[in-house]
């Protein structure tokens, strides 16, 4: 009995992950309202009733897409930051931030994450989604700065939402400018502002 119920679990898990890898690059390059659902069951090799069996409709599966993208692009920036001088918790922080800008500026991550995110999930349920996978990491790491003196003292928590708030915003103002590359230039001008803006004072 508990061997058919793992059996039973894996094969939900497998088609699970397969229509979340059939969608994603279909929302990816067609966007949000360029892509239906019997396409993505197709895809995914299952029929249409069972994509509606995992997924209540459209959105569900583009949440399930979004999240999937999001813990991917969090996993890469906590790598990128691990690349950082150790034990200097503002290098960690503007690595991590690069990372984010370069993760966003793929075009598949973009259109999810930042284009049709905020859209289909609404505006608060896409700051909450992005505040569950990169709010744990900015706050582990102004903690760090804040404890070995680095970063000057101050509700952390607090600094991170702020902190989080503003490279949110920074992706989505380069996503939507028509020179990508100086607005790009620009960011990371002041995105180095911002964090040397919370070393103490000397």
């Amino acid at each position: 009995m508990e061997s058919k119920r793992r059996t039973q679990a894996e094969r939900t898990a497998s088609t699970r992950a397969a229509l979340i890898a059939a969608a994603r690059p279909r929302f990816g390059a067609h966007g949000y309202a360029g892509v239906s659902t019997p396409d993505v069951a197709e895809a995914a090799g299952v029929s249409r009733g069972a994509l509606y069996h995992h997924f209540v409709d459209k959105a569900a599966l583009f949440a399930a897409v979004l999240e999937a993208v999001e813990a991917e692009v969090t996993e890469r920036i906590a790598e990128a930051a691990l690349l950082a001088p150790s034990g200097d918790a503002l290098e960690s922080l503007r690595v991590g931030a690069a990372a984010w800008l370069d993760a966003t500026a793929d075009p598949e991550v973009r259109q999810i994450l930042l284009l049709d995110g905020p859209v289909v999930l609404g505006w608060p349920g896409w700051r909450d989604l992005t505040a569950r996978y990169g709010l744990g990491l900015t706050e582990a790491a102004l903690a760090a700065g804040v404890a070995d003196g680095s970063i000057r003292p101050g509700p952390v928590s607090t600094m991170a939402h702020l902190l989080l708030g503003a490279l949110n915003e920074a992706a989505q103002l380069v996503a939507g400018a028509e020179d990508p590359a100086a607005a790009r230039a620009e960011v990371d001008a002041v995105v180095d502002l911002l964090l040397d803006a919370l070393r103490p004072p000397r």
